[in-house]
């Protein structure tokens, strides 16, 4: 049988990882992670969070934090290709290793320099409940009208579809008798907390090989 080499997406860095955050809300997934890095649970800087709104809230957050934060306003471009170059221009100029969505809810397109270093998290178990429309709140309301008994949420790298990409880490909770949307969303945003920092380390370990669509997690 012929066998092949496994590369890892990129050698160990040796030093914290350079994140740049891009959001389109609240932020609470920027604060997640700044409150993990505070602890000493993983080794990451934050040199540019980009909004692809003026009114997030989550500008303040980063402002607070002593991070540089930008506004790429989506309606201001014509193309998700002008919208994507700029973004992808101002994380080159911020030299960042990764790229996280973090409740970034514009479609980008990714570019060949940063295939495999971007990562989004979504409130389900992808496949099903994911894809364009299905975000915030909307996710947990049709993961309730379906009646399914296991939610949770996916770390996978992004590609240029919604909610696409290899799958790198998901975690699972129980949907429980009587949850709203809020309740659930409660319960999976405490997974996310927990399953966003494990991707990120994984990454900087130089641990992930990506085989067509599928992520491999070395030892």
């Amino acid at each position: 049988m012929e066998t092949f080499e496994v590369r890892p997406l990129m050698e160990p860095l040796g030093r914290p990882i350079r994140l740049g955050v891009l959001i389109s809300g609240g932020g609470s997934n920027l604060r997640s992670l700044l409150k993990y890095r505070d602890a000493g649970q993983f080794a990451a800087e934050f040199p540019l969070v980009i909004a692809s709104r003026p009114d997030c809230a989550g500008l303040k957050l980063a402002q607070e934090a002593g991070i540089r934060a930008e506004v790429v306003a989506r309606k201001r471009f014509k193309t998700t290709e002008e919208f994507s170059e700029l973004i992808f221009s101002l994380l080159r100029e911020a030299e960042v290793d990764l790229v996280i969505l973090a409740g970034f809810l514009c479609l980008i397109r990714v570019p060949p320099d940063f295939a495999n270093r971007v990562m989004n998290i979504h409130p389900a178990l992808i496949p099903p409940f994911c894809g364009k429309g299905l975000y915030g709140l909307k996710v947990h309301e049709a993961v309730l009208a379906r009646g399914v008994k296991v939610s949770g949420c996916t770390v996978h790298f992004a590609d240029n579809v919604y909610d696409h990409g290899p799958i790198i880490v998901q975690r699972a909770v129980p949907v429980l008798e009587g949850d709203t949307p809020q309740t659930l969303a409660a319960r999976v945003f405490e997974a996310e907390c927990q399953a966003y920092p494990e991707a990120i380390r994984l990454f900087a370990a130089a641990r992930l090989v990506v085989t067509e669509s599928r992520v491999r997690i070395l030892d």
